[in-house]
């Protein structure tokens, strides 16, 4: 019986027949020609690669990529700085949406280059032995923080209503958030927190159950929200970011370094 096994499998072979076929993972990603020109998204998309199984073809425009590498503050998030004359560059996510396998992905780039190994990874582009660039993650052209108008109360009574049925938002309901969730007070120890807040309702999962006024698109009628939808105003959203402004980060710790 094993030897008939055999036999039938190695027909397949010869008849170049796949036993099984995965589906290539890829992104496309636009780099400033400053930036393609110093090398840069050669050396950080092998290393990006390598741990996530994820490949990165390179794309001609901004508007044609899954995720772009430009000029900061005034585009995208802050990522890293050149050395030379302190240039911001931001990482953006492109068109295709956060909803779909491409944007997915194009968001987990963005993520391990905001992170605490992709920023190093940045900072140890060192053609010549001559670092280049550093990690910027969150960082502004003036290094200020923004300042939210909103009303902080009325956010922590928004944020526990709405956000607390996942979130751990603050001590009142520590132990309602579900544990694969990230509290508050974690995620407002990134370095990116504001803008994970700000556009929150467009990344994965809030746009299958949140409405924003005049700013989100309607649900469509095939595919409802699976829950009670989380709707709010902008300035109800203001009034978030009015709160989370004044929590105080988790300590998570030391980043974990490898050899």
């Amino acid at each position: 019986m094993f030897q008939r096994l055999a036999t039938l499998l190695a027909a397949f072979l010869c008849l170049g027949l796949p036993v099984a076929t995965a589906q290539e993972k890829a992104i496309t990603l636009y780099a400033a020609p400053a930036l393609a020109e110093s090398g840069l998204p050669n050396y950080l998309l092998p290393r990006f690669s390598l741990k996530t199984g994820i490949g990165i073809r390179p794309a001609d425009t901004p508007d044609a990529a899954d995720v772009a590498l430009l000029p900061a503050p005034q585009q995208g998030v802050p990522a890293l700085r050149r050395r030379a004359d302190g240039a911001l560059f931001g990482v953006a996510l492109g068109p295709s949406g956060a909803d779909t396998a491409a944007g997915a992905r194009a968001e987990q780039f963005a993520d391990w280059l905001l992170s605490d190994i992709g920023q190093r990874t940045v900072a140890a582009f060192a053609p010549g032995e001559t670092a280049l660039f550093e990690g910027a993650a969150g960082r502004t052209a003036t290094q200020e923080e923004a300042v939210f108008e909103g009303d902080a109360v009325l956010g922590k009574a928004l944020s526990l209503r709405h956000c607390g049925r996942c979130h751990v938002v603050a001590p009142e309901n520590r132990m309602k958030g579900l544990g694969s969730t990230p509290s508050f007070a974690a995620l407002k120890a990134l370095r990116d927190w504001q803008h994970r807040f700000q556009v929150f309702h467009v990344l994965n999962p809030h746009p299958a159950f949140t409405q924003i006024a005049e700013v989100s698109p309607p649900f469509d009628p095939m595919r409802p929200s699976p829950i009670a939808p989380m709707e709010l105003t902008q300035g109800e959203v203001d009034a978030i970011l009015a709160f989370v402004s004044g929590i105080a980060p988790a300590d998570l710790g030391a980043p974990v370094l490898s050899r």
